[in-house]
């Protein structure tokens, strides 16, 4: 919006000398940063009166497992109010509107991504979370295969029209992932090194694979205070850097990386994601005064591998979110080991969170340490860059 706006007053602004004053939002880099602090703030300001509401809505998490021990260690979090993820997704959407440039295709296919995760996600939650409310026969949430069925429909959406964009627009030219350690450019040339082009229904398979894929992780990971958005944020950081190297031609064939035109502005929605979660935490740090739910978990997983399917990098997103894609993959061995064994566990209880909690760590540790193993994964993948 105010990209627009300056576009709109540039001449007036010249011809009287002002365009100085305002010449910094020209810059990506200054308005990503400003959309960390505006949507820090924006959650911040906006979280005590949403948690107020959110207790009279008696909107609140009950959780339940198959497992007497955990159930005992997690009974504190009993009424405690959830789908705070509307403060996480409200304040990307604020930020990003504010602050990107509305005309890129890819920020407002985004901003499409974001809402409509975010309004699965808290259909989901209402429908869960207030059904003590309505009494016993009412619906305990959406079925497991109408989320999955919605979560892939709209990552083949975002997807198919990335790939048709930068087909049309003949900014395709790279539509393998990048690989860690592996060059994207001839060195001291413009022409390509890669593998091999995936066609339009490989391109779209793989984003539908990562974008609901790691919806469903960050869900996943979403069951300490502060666990998910503690993660969220170094990868949002991550990911912020990325893009501001896979929008600038001159910095992306310098490191050898795919260069995607444009795609710096996702550095604001990025920026956005990161104060988004900064400012969570500030309610969702230990004792949690609010969780995120699915209104929140499912559109940041979304939105962070949509920003990597954009830019490329999704091998490098599988290295920094690293613990998000090992909570799910802890998920998918329990769940198969106990059908193929008639009930024998891999895991003390899954998602692994849940595994060290009732191996003696406690939920203070498991989620600072979950915090140090990811910035561990950010610096590698970053570093890994300049190897090429």
């Amino acid at each position: 919006m105010i990209v627009a706006l300056l576009n709109l007053i540039r001449s007036w602004l010249e011809e009287n000398g002002l365009y100085g004053y305002v010449r910094i939002f020209d810059r990506v880099d200054f308005r990503a940063i400003a959309a960390v602090i505006v949507s820090f703030l924006l959650v911040v300001l906006l979280g005590r009166p949403v948690i107020r509401w959110l207790l009279r809505q008696k909107v609140g998490d009950s959780p339940e497992f198959y497992n007497a021990d955990l159930n005992r260690l997690m009974a504190q979090k009993a009424n405690t109010p959830t789908m705070g993820g509307v403060l996480i997704s409200g304040a990307i959407l604020i930020s990003t509107v504010l602050l990107a440039d509305l005309s890129v295709f890819y920020i407002n296919l985004g901003l499409i991504l974001l809402v409509g995760l975010a309004a699965l996600g808290g259909i989901d939650d209402w429908l869960k979370l207030t059904n003590a409310r309505r009494g016993q026969g009412a619906r305990e949430g959406l079925h497991a295969w109408e989320k999955l069925l919605f979560q892939l429909g709209f990552a083949f959406l975002a997807g198919f029209f990335v790939y048709r964009w930068g087909i049309e627009n003949q900014e395709m030219t790279h539509s393998f992932p990048a690989l860690p350690l592996v060059r994207s450019y001839k060195p001291g040339t413009d022409e390509p090194e890669m593998l091999f082009q995936l066609p339009a229904w490989g391109f779209t398979l793989l984003a539908m694979m990562m974008i609901a894929g790691s919806s469903n992780a960050v869900n996943l990971t979403d069951g300490m205070d502060g666990l998910a958005s503690g993660i969220s944020i170094i990868c949002a950081f991550s990911l912020m850097i990325l893009c501001g190297v896979a929008g600038s031609e001159s910095i992306a064939k310098l490191l050898l990386m795919p260069y995607i035109p444009y795609s710096n502005e996702l550095a604001v929605m990025a920026g956005a994601m990161a104060g988004a979660c900064l400012g969570f935490l500030w309610y969702n740090c230990s004792p949690a005064q609010v969780f995120m739910g699915d209104t929140g978990s499912l559109a940041l997983g979304g939105l962070m591998a949509y920003i990597a399917v954009v830019i490329r990098q999704e091998f490098l997103l599988l290295i920094i979110g690293g613990i998000f894609y090992l909570e799910i993959l802890s998920v998918v061995m329990q769940v198969g080991y106990f059908k193929m064994t008639s009930g024998k566990r891999i895991f003390r209880c899954a998602p692994i969170h849940h595994h060290f909690h009732l191996g003696g760590w406690t939920e203070q540790q498991v989620v600072v340490r979950f915090w140090l193993v990811t910035a561990i994964l950010a610096a590698l993948a970053l570093a890994t860059i300049r190897l090429r």
